[in-house]
């Protein structure tokens, strides 16, 4: 099920990666993620000036830039052309009401209507409206003091096949990424210990982002100019979901509704399709659906806790304040990106790159499947 009347195509760069890539490739899909590439060739690091102060190539160890790098469009795309014909989407629509009973899940849709499922999974994001009405305000929405606005905007000359990355005074970032459909995908982060920003109407949240970007050089004036404009702005909190549990008799979640881990891990996408993976697997190995999720949670707990565990100084130092905190970010990613330590680096690139292969085990639940119970499933995405 989906809110919006259509596909939402819109969204940022996604990547696929360790056990996700796992994944994709067993779905057969991966070389169609590939081909999806933006095309980004890898993270420049520059000043007001837009000199470049340090560059990371998408090949490179420790690189920004994922082989995987897709827009969220794209992926959704990809998965909606896969299963079409075999699942039945229902748009325009959410849940208002859920009441259960030992056998089913009864749903109250915005309409009005009702339908009886054996099972409800929600899969919307960190906002989600469907775990509220399970489990109330039992899960914690960990906000971690920062704020992002990601949007779509008109490619210049100026712009190239590189991430860009500009850290102004003030504790803000400006990243511009170029994209494969002829425009340029462009995102505003600032710290703040108000967790009630995102609360505001569109248009106070422009009026917000525009005051936070005065005076902070580089492209400033574009990304006011073009949040003026454009109707699409995503704005929001950053915050983790810390939930002690994600089932409760026959409904669930997954995903961003049960354990956000933030962008900055790079590993929300990956999360999904691992959590989605597993919980598929084991509903098919279990005749109680009981016995599946407590499978499921054994399998995949330990795993969101890993990735949920941020750096220590994760988001402040890479927002420094002062005109010398900005001076020692550009700096440490100059060395980062030396080729004395990018030589260092390659010595354990790959195994790096595929560390989160080894975070968890993905069982092979292909014999299993051909065995896997008639079950009507209801995957809600707000």
């Amino acid at each position: 099920m989906e809110r919006s009347k259509s596909l939402r195509m819109g969204g940022q760069n996604l990547d696929v990666r360790g056990a996700g890539r796992a994944i994709v490739k067993m779905m057969k899909i991966e070389e169609e993620i590939l081909d999806a590439n933006t095309g980004e060739i890898g993270l420049q690091f520059v000043n007001s000036n837009n000199q470049i102060k340090a560059t990371f190539p998408s090949d490179g160890a420790g690189s920004f830039t994922s082989e995987a790098e897709i827009l969220r469009g794209d992926l959704v795309k990809i998965l909606y052309n896969h299963t079409k014909d075999d699942v039945d989407y229902i748009f325009g629509k959410y849940i208002t009401a859920i009441d259960q009973d030992d056998d089913h899940v009864n749903i109250t849709f915005s309409d009005g209507k009702k339908a009886v499922y054996d099972l409800l999974i929600a899969a919307d994001g960190v906002r989600s409206s469907t775990r509220t009405l399970l489990f109330g305000d039992e899960p914690e929405v960990k906000f971690i003091g920062l704020y992002n606005a990601w949007y779509t905007i008109p490619k210049k000359e100026t712009d190239t096949q590189w991430a860009r990355w500009y850290t102004a005074l003030g504790s803000r970032v400006m990243l511009i990424r170029p994209d494969n459909h002829g425009t340029v995908r462009a995102s505003f982060s600032f710290l703040s210990d108000d967790p009630d920003m995102q609360k505001l109407s569109l248009g106070e949240q422009k009026k917000l982002l525009k005051a936070k970007l005065n005076g902070a050089g580089w492209e400033e004036e574009r990304l006011k100019e073009e949040i003026q404009k454009n109707d699409d702005v995503y704005f929001d909190g950053l915050s983790q979901i810390k939930a002690p549990r994600w089932f409760k008799g026959r409904a669930g979640m997954i995903g961003d509704a049960a354990y956000c881990p933030t962008p900055l891990t790079g590993m929300g996408t990956t999360l999904a399709i691992v959590g989605a993976y597993l919980l598929a697997g084991e509903l098919s190995q279990h005749i109680k659906h009981t016995d599946a999720f407590l499978a499921y949670e054994k399998r995949m707990r330990p795993f969101v806790k890993k990735v949920q565990s941020l750096p220590p100084g994760v988001p402040w130092l890479a927002h420094p304040k002062t005109k010398f905190g900005v001076a020692i970010v550009n700096a440490v990613a100059g060395i980062l990106a030396s080729s004395i330590i990018g030589k260092i680096s390659k010595l354990f690139g790959d195994k790096a790159k595929d560390a989160t292969n080894d975070e968890i085990d993905l069982p092979d639940y292909k014999s299993a499947l051909k065995e896997m119970p008639n079950r009507q499933l209801l995957f809600f995405q707000a």
